[in-house]
C-alpha cells in the first residue's frame, strides 16, 4: 500500500512539474517537455566547451608563469647549466619549425606534382638540411624516450655536444667553433686527393691536369678554364665516381662529411647521390642569384660546398661562390665527380689571408 502511494505521489510531482513547463500555444505537457531536453543539452555542451576552454587557458598560463620561475632561479643558481637547458628548449623550438616547413614543402611537391630538381632554392636546401640532421638527431631521441632518461641526454649534450647534437643545439659560440674543428677534418684529404690526381696525371700522360695539381699545391687558386679543361677525365676511367678506387672514394666521402666505413659501391653510390643533389641546388642557386642570399644563407651555402667561411669576407664568399658556380653551371651530370674534386681544387687555399671586410 505505501508503495502504491509512493507511486501515486511521484507520478503527480511529475505530472505537475511538466504542466508547469507546458506551452500555453499548445495546451499540452508532452511538447513542452520534450522541446526543452535539446536546450538544456545544448546549454550544458556550450557551459562545458566553455569550462575546458577556460581551463585550457588557465593551465597554459600557469605552466608559463612556473617555467619562466624555474629559468630564472637556473640563470640565478646554475648559470652554465641554464645556458645548456635554454638551448635545448630554443633548439626543439627551431627542429620542429623546420620539420612543419618541410612538411608543407612535400605536401605542395605531391599537391603540384613538383619534383626536387624543380624547387626553389631555399626549399631544396631545407630538405637537404633537415634530412641530414634528422640522421644525427633519431639517435638522440631514441634514448631519450624512456623514463628519466632525459638526464642522461644532458650529460650526453654536456659533454659531447659537436659529435651528438644537430647545429639547432649548438651556440653561436659552438657554432663557430665546431664548423672550424669539422673543416679541419675535412682539409686533412686534400693533400691525399691532389696526390691521387697527381698520380693520374702521370699514367695519363695529362698535362692539363698534372699543372693543375701543381698550381694548388704551391698555394695557387685554380681558375674556371684551367678546371673545365680537365672534364673529361671525370666522366669516365679513371676519375669518374664509378670508375675511382676505394681509397679515392673514402677521401673524397670525408670531404663532404660522409662516413668512409663502407663497402666500396655503397660509397660510390653515396658520391653519386649527394653529387648529383649538389649539382641541382647549384642549378637553383643559379637561377635565384647570389646577391639574393643573406650573410648567413651565403656563408652556409659556402662551407658546404669545401670552404671555411667563417674565416673569409662576405665579399670573399661572394666571389668564391660565384666561381663555383660558374663551374657547376657548366657540368653535366655525368661530370659531377669534378664538382666533388672542386672542394679541393677552389677551397684549398682560399683565401690566401683572413679577411677584415
Amino acid at each position: 500500500m505505501a508503495l502504491s502511494c509512493a507511486r501515486l505521489y511521484s507520478s503527480l510531482s511529475l505530472l505537475r512539474l511538466c504542466k508547469v513547463e507546458t506551452n500555453w500555444m499548445t495546451h499540452g505537457f508532452y511538447s513542452s517537455y520534450v522541446f526543452s531536453k535539446p536546450r538544456q543539452t545544448l546549454c550544458r555542451l556550450y557551459s562545458s566547451s566553455t569550462v575546458r576552454h577556460g581551463l585550457g587557458r588557465y593551465v597554459s598560463s600557469t605552466l608559463q608563469r612556473a617555467n619562466t620561475k624555474y629559468e630564472g632561479f637556473l640563470k640565478r643558481r646554475f648559470p652554465r647549466f641554464y645556458v645548456l637547458h635554454h638551448t635545448l628548449v630554443e633548439g626543439f623550438k627551431l627542429l620542429f619549425r623546420d620539420a612543419k616547413a618541410v612538411q608543407g614543402i612535400k605536401a605542395k611537391m605531391i599537391s603540384d606534382g613538383i619534383q626536387f630538381q624543380n624547387l626553389p632554392y631555399r626549399e631544396m636546401e631545407k630538405l637537404r638540411q633537415f634530412r641530414r640532421d634528422m640522421v644525427k638527431a633519431i639517435p638522440l631521441v631514441v634514448i631519450s624516450i624512456p623514463p628519466f632518461a632525459n638526464y642522461l641526454v644532458f650529460v650526453l649534450m654536456y659533454f659531447f655536444p659537436r659529435q651528438l647534437l644537430v647545429p639547432h643545439f649548438w651556440t653561436p659560440m659552438q657554432q663557430v667553433e665546431f664548423r672550424g674543428v669539422y673543416h679541419s677534418l675535412r682539409a686533412q684529404h686534400h693533400r691525399p686527393v691532389l696526390k691521387r690526381l697527381e698520380h693520374v696525371s702521370h699514367y695519363k700522360k695529362n698535362g692539363q691536369l698534372k699543372d693543375l695539381c701543381a698550381k694548388v699545391q704551391n698555394g695557387g687558386n685554380p681558375t674556371v678554364s684551367e678546371i673545365l679543361a680537365v672534364r673529361r677525365l671525370f666522366s669516365g676511367p679513371p676519375l669518374g665516381i664509378k670508375r675511382m678506387n676505394v681509397d679515392h672514394k673514402r677521401h673524397i666521402s670525408s670531404l663532404l662529411f660522409l662516413t668512409p666505413r663502407l663497402p666500396g659501391f655503397l660509397i660510390g653510390h653515396r658520391l653519386s647521390s649527394h653529387g648529383l643533389e649538389l649539382l641541382q641546388l647549384d642549378r637553383a642557386l643559379s637561377r635565384l642569384g647570389v646577391h639574393q642570399l643573406s650573410d648567413t644563407e651565403l656563408r652556409q651555402a659556402c662551407y658546404v660546398r669545401g670552404l671555411n667561411s667563417d674565416i673569409a669576407g662576405i665579399n670573399q664568399c661572394r666571389e668564391w661562390l660565384s666561381q663555383w658556380l660558374q663551374v657547376s653551371t657548366s657540368l653535366k651530370e655525368s661530370e659531377v665527380s669534378l664538382l666533388l674534386h672542386c672542394i679541393v681544387f677552389l677551397s684549398a687555399n682560399y683565401p690566401k689571408a683572413p679577411s677584415h671586410h
